[in-house]
């Protein structure tokens, strides 16, 4: 049987929620956000307030995916932080009530990028935008895990030497076809890594500037949202997440910047992002970025290729789009293999 990922029991929420969340009336509305590919989100309109709804997908899923309960800790680890962050109301873990985990937080009106290129948006505030994009990156790294209580969010070791790990295991588990440029990078990103600098803090795993909400009138960033990569790690990883997807082709399949006259549209050089972000936090020029980038395109082409299976299988949150997504697996796997050799 298909697994139903875009409706909601709405019957089955409603009861929930008049017993768990204080002031919760009645759904006046539900709508299903189609961006995103890995938990099914929903808008949840009430008459004093709008929630969103972020579940597991239903059916069989890969180990330690969709993990919709940590998704939820971070958050409410970050509420008094300098990383902005969706208010957290409840986590059900109770599968009977919609047939999946889920997690209730508040709805943060405002703005959110789609393309980097941000059409409609003055050059001035281009730059003040990302500079807030790298401002928040810069806070998330310097967020004091023991405080917050997630200094064990996420196991001791070197970041790298477990995520290649436990990615070439997931893509291993999503496999369709032969790629040779994933098959070399899986051995030479373990060849290939560089000694442990100490760095251990919170990362993201998909910081992007579509998973962030801006205000609606200034360059201030209100939420971060899609926190389900989230572990203790190496911030390098999210910082050239953000260059990888820069290098990207323009428009709405890469949301890149490749080909763009960024100084025409007031976005700045990778080099640039990567100095203010070191300026931001004391660090000298890094070094071996090119295995980094090269990391993120190979995790990248892993996710996406997981995308491509929950399409194949049946139960993807949108399955037109993962069916196109799923076609950049080669892309970026290659795109990866020549990163290692910069």
């Amino acid at each position: 049987m298909t697994a139903d990922t875009q409706t909601l029991d709405q019957d089955a929420v409603s009861a929930y929620l008049r017993e768990h969340l204080p002031g919760f009336e009645r759904l006046t509305g539900v709508t299903k956000f189609q961006g995103g590919q890995s938990n099914p989100t929903f808008l949840l309109e009430t008459p004093a307030h709008n929630y969103v709804l972020r579940r597991k997908p239903p059916g069989v899923l890969l180990k330690s995916a969709h993990a919709v309960d940590r998704e939820y800790r971070v958050q409410s680890a970050l509420a008094d932080t300098d990383v902005p962050v969706a208010k957290m109301h409840l986590l059900c873990e109770d599968d009977s009530v919609i047939g999946s985990a889920f997690y209730i937080m508040d709805h943060v009106p405002g703005r959110n990028f789609n393309l980097p290129s941000m059409e409609g948006v003055s050059v001035e505030d281009r730059g003040r935008i990302i500079d807030e994009m790298n401002r928040v990156l810069a806070a998330l790294h310097e967020v004091d895990i023991d405080a917050v209580g997630l200094a064990d969010y996420g196991p001791e070791g070197n970041y790298f030497e477990r995520q290649v790990g436990r990615w070439s295991k997931q893509y291993k588990a999503s496999e369709t076809e032969d790629i040779p440029a994933m098959n070399h990078l899986m051995e030479a990103l373990v060849e290939q890594r560089p000694e442990d600098d100490g760095q251990r803090t919170l990362v993201h795993g998909d910081y992007r500037l579509d998973n962030m909400i801006f205000d609606a009138d200034k360059p201030e960033c209100r939420a971060v949202l899609d926190w389900e990569l989230s572990t203790i790690g190496h911030p390098f990883a999210d910082l050239a997440a953000v260059i990888m997807q820069w290098q990207m082709p323009a428009g709405p399949e890469g949301r890149g910047m490749a080909g763009l006259d960024r100084a025409a549209l007031g976005l700045p050089s990778d080099e640039a992002f990567i100095a203010a972000y070191c300026e931001r936090r004391g660090l000298p020029e890094i070094e071996h970025f090119g295995y980094y980038l090269a990391f993120n395109f190979f995790r990248m082409a892993a996710i996406i290729q997981g995308v491509l299976k929950r399409a194949l299988d049946g139960n993807a949150s949108n399955p037109e789009r993962a069916m196109k997504v799923g076609k950049y697996v080669p892309i970026f796997a290659q795109h990866g293999a020549d990163a290692l050799k910069r």
